[in-house]
């Protein structure tokens, strides 16, 4: 590995975050998954939760959309709604879900620099009954046109981007985000070793 290419993934590594996390519900489009990875590559975003309880298990995903994202981000996958939120109870304080209720409040009020699950629903469906009742809340992202709803992959951007905006004006990206040992596991998993003293070659 180059000098400068283990500077860039140390870098890299220095930013991610490991109190925000985005869920994908039974969304269908392979590539839609691909395009919210390279979005969550973007901007930090490490924690992936793919729950397929209603459609099959995806095997891969759209290479074109990701750029080769996936292989930076830990992905894990659900096909049981209680393991996955049993997952995500266990890592982060809460779990929102993008529906338009009528106690749903806009991105620009919600506070991202708390622990947070951020849900995204299927692209006909939007996010489930049952995921709703599960969840602490929901969401919106504000619109001025007649037709109330963003492809997911856009949403999903929209919404991370403002959690970068105020992450980033908090400081939480001028710290390392991720505690030691998932720092080290993220580092060995790209390809740079640590020695003893925490150094990293």
């Amino acid at each position: 590995m180059t000098p400068e290419r283990y500077q860039r993934l140390l870098q890299v590594v220095l930013k991610r975050q490991n109190n925000l996390a985005v869920v994908l519900e039974n969304v269908f489009d392979p590539h839609n998954i691909s395009a919210v990875m390279r979005s969550c590559d973007a901007v930090g975003i490490q924690d992936i939760y793919v729950l397929n309880s209603k459609i099959p298990r995806h095997k891969k995903w759209g290479a074109k959309s990701s750029s080769s994202a996936a292989k930076w981000l830990s992905i894990h996958q659900y096909t049981d709604v209680d393991a996955c939120f049993g997952a995500l109870r266990k890592n982060y304080e809460r779990i929102l879900t993008t529906h338009l209720s009528s106690d749903a409040v806009e991105i620009y009020d919600v506070d991202f620099t708390q622990s947070l699950a951020l849900v995204f629903g299927n692209e006909h469906e939007g996010v489930s009954a049952e995921i709703r009742a599960l969840a602490d809340g929901n969401f919106i992202i504000p619109q001025m046109g007649i037709i109330k709803s963003l492809n997911i992959s856009v949403a999903c951007a929209v919404t991370i981007y403002e959690a970068y905006r105020q992450k980033k004006a908090a400081g939480h990206y001028d710290l390392q985000g991720l505690p030691e040992a998932k720092f080290n596991q993220i580092l060995q998993e790209w390809g740079i070793t640590t020695r003893n003293d925490g150094e990293h070659r």
